[in-house]
């Protein structure tokens, strides 16, 4: 039998667009993105961060650009992407939380938490598929979810709710998108260790519940993120569309 060659998770010639990609896990892609070769496009509200960041990623040898944009702003959000566009990958990062009881959830938390998580990726995603479409182009779609998009929480309904309903509009992508070799997944990650977790960890008894809910007993490190992102960006996932990812220590398992 001849000796099958391994997977290729490298991205040379590609082209990313990442958004929310000033800190946490967009900031965390986009460098590893542009590491495996691909040319990253980094796009947030806060210009400076993502400027920042992408000077920094220029000055490592690495290929980067970043503009602004408000996701929630959807003409800008079709106009901006058809510009600079296509984009052969997308990580859809952008995303908020409001943790309120379900008894105090108001309608300004549902549009401010819907509109980013659900409404925004939407159309982020629609415009990057649109771009390749006209390209004639495959791609990846990676749609960034939750562990709290196939379980619930407490105070999180907003939260699971939007993830929810990301799982249920990525594998409607993938099955719309296929005949044209675009593929759209969710990664799914569990609590990760980062200054935009730790003010919800620090809530009297949050962090005791977390740890009792990952198998691992333990919070996740950015770095483990790095793995599933790159097979997801890459042709070592060509026969994956439609699928969740779960990075979660276990927390779903049972």
């Amino acid at each position: 039998m001849p000796i099958p060659p391994p997977p290729s998770f490298r991205l040379d010639g590609k082209r990313a667009l990442i958004t929310g990609a000033g800190r946490g896990i967009g900031a965390h892609g986009a460098a590893i993105l542009a590491q495996a070769g691909a040319h990253v496009t980094l796009c947030s509200r806060t210009e400076s961060e993502i400027e920042a960041l992408a000077q920094e990623l220029r000055e490592a040898g690495y290929q980067a650009t970043a503009f602004p944009l408000d996701v929630t702003d959807t003409p800008a959000v079709r106009r901006e992407i058809a510009a600079r566009g296509p984009f052969d990958i997308l990580l859809n990062n952008a995303g908020a939380n409001r943790i309120r009881p379900i008894t105090e959830v108001s309608e300004e938390d549902y549009d401010a938490v819907l509109n980013l998580n659900l409404k925004a990726a939407l159309f982020v995603a629609q415009a990057v598929a649109k771009g390749l479409l006209d390209a004639g182009k495959p791609g990846s779609i990676i749609n960034v979810s939750s562990q709290m998009g196939h379980v619930g929480g407490p105070g999180r309904s907003l939260y699971s709710a939007s993830k929810f309903a990301l799982e249920g509009l990525t594998k409607c992508m993938a099955i719309d998108l296929a005949p044209h070799g675009i593929r759209v997944n969710t990664l799914c990650p569990t609590f990760i260790d980062t200054a935009l977790t730790r003010p919800i960890l620090d809530m009297p008894g949050t962090r005791e519940r977390v740890l009792n809910r990952i198998a691992f007993g333990r919070l996740g490190r950015m770095d483990e993120l790095s793995g599933p992102l790159l097979l997801l960006a890459s042709d070592a996932s060509s026969l994956m569309t439609g699928s969740a990812v779960m990075v979660d220590g276990g927390w779903t398992a049972g």
